[in-house]
């Protein structure tokens, strides 16, 4: 049955390159930008390979806007922690802490964290550029909002990152002294 004319809508140029970066985000998260084809992109964003090239003219670029995509939720978890006063006696470095970690459940964020690492190690200048410039921004908006430098900053991040090797690892599943020891069972 063919719809009664006027009830199509056409999503603009816009919506569809939101679909289209969407799409990207959770493609290269599972494989990764080398083992993705934009192929399986443009056809879970609903478009043609084609059009996927007009919007983006090469998939590094694709790439790019993926990693700008999650750089942008992690900041955006951040600021809204930091604004969260609702957990009392918590600092904002707690907060954004939790946040992080309440990310790194996410499969997708995760994959495409990890993803970014591993892309911006290769020979393509503009991922590389791309994840350095959003981890630097995120480094930045932590320091900015919490007020945290020096050894304080740099413990904080470094334990995002452990935080992020050991989920990407599933550590916590891990019945061994040292994983225990990483994942902080027994903690108080």
């Amino acid at each position: 049955m063919i719809p009664p004319t006027g009830t199509r809508q056409l999503s603009t140029a816009a919506e569809r390159r939101e679909a289209l970066v969407e799409a990207a985000v959770a493609a290269f998260a599972e494989h990764g930008f080398h083992g993705t084809p934009t192929t399986e992109i443009a056809k879970a964003a609903g478009i043609s390979q084609a059009y996927l090239f007009r919007l983006f003219p090469t998939k590094s670029e694709l790439y790019v806007a993926a990693v700008d995509r999650c750089y942008r939720r992690l900041g955006d978890a951040m600021r809204a922690a930091a604004e969260d006063e609702s957990a009392p006696g918590e600092t904002v470095l707690e907060r954004m802490g939790h946040a992080y970690a309440a990310l790194l459940q996410d499969p997708t964020t995760l994959r495409a964290t990890l993803q970014a690492f591993a892309a911006a190690s290769g020979e393509d200048l503009a991922i590389r550029d791309a994840v350095r410039r959003g981890y630097g921004d995120l480094v930045e908006l932590i320091q900015r909002i919490s007020g945290a430098e020096g050894e304080e900053l740099r413990g904080f991040v470094a334990k995002g990152m452990l935080m992020t090797v050991l989920a990407g690892m599933d550590a916590p599943s891990i019945d061994a002294p040292w994983a225990q020891e990483l994942c902080g069972a027994g903690d108080a």
